[in-house]
């Protein structure tokens, strides 16, 4: 496992106490050493989680402007895997330039990457509730397809920005984002046939407040 930060790593163990059946003892010798990092992996395992899924919001908040206007479910298959695909690229050319961001700011990095976050965030939570047009992308072809999923992919970059500085788990990362982009892209697309735009709205407001509370954890 990669070394974490020390901000990063009382997060984790924050995490896990909120989930009781996931307590350990004080290290004691060997054992309790070991017990220590895989509760460790297991905070970390949550807290990306966590975070894949806030951002995921984003991705359902737009598929469920798309899905309004009526889709194939070809085309929602279609859109749902470039999003994941470009919900591992993207966070990960994002963790590659955190891990050298951080060399360069040294214990500056916390802030640098808590403050992203926080904007993040708090962009996330105004773009839902500024509301407006969904953006006008022919969603049949695929270089609409392309850069639908490009567009709604982008915000991971940021995240892989400070996740990188942290020197979070790189696979376990770019996995957890994937996964959930696709998922939460396939679930609003679906949903759009049938739910009201609000819907999308509330989720992408859960998302940055999710986002934000991450970034206040790491600079405090």
């Amino acid at each position: 496992m990669h070394a974490a930060h020390p901000k990063l790593d009382r997060m984790y163990k924050s995490c896990l106490s909120s989930c009781p059946h996931m307590f350990v003892q004080e290290p004691n010798g060997l054992g309790g050493v070991q017990m220590l990092e895989t509760s460790a992996d297991l905070g970390q395992l949550i807290a990306i989680l966590i975070m894949a899924a806030a951002l995921g919001m984003d991705a359902f908040s737009l598929g469920i402007g798309i899905g309004m206007k009526g889709i194939r479910l070809l085309h929602v298959l279609k859109i749902s895997l470039l999003i994941g695909i470009f919900h591992i690229v993207m966070p990960l050319l994002g963790m590659f330039t955190g891990h050298y961001v951080s060399s360069l700011l040294g214990q500056v990095t916390t802030y640098a990457a808590g403050g992203l976050l926080i904007l993040l965030g708090i962009h996330m939570v105004w773009n839902s509730f500024k509301g407006g047009e969904i953006r006008m992308i022919d969603h049949r072809s695929l270089p609409g397809m392309i850069l639908f999923a490009l567009s709604v992919s982008v915000d991971s970059f940021s995240v892989g920005v400070s996740l990188g500085m942290f020197r979070s788990n790189l696979v376990l990362t770019v996995l957890a984002f994937g996964f959930f982009g696709g998922l939460m892209s396939v679930l609003g697309l679906l949903l759009g046939r049938r739910a009201g735009r609000n819907l999308g709205d509330y989720g992408e407001a859960l998302g940055g407040a999710i986002l934000l509370a991450f970034g206040l954890a790491f600079i405090f």
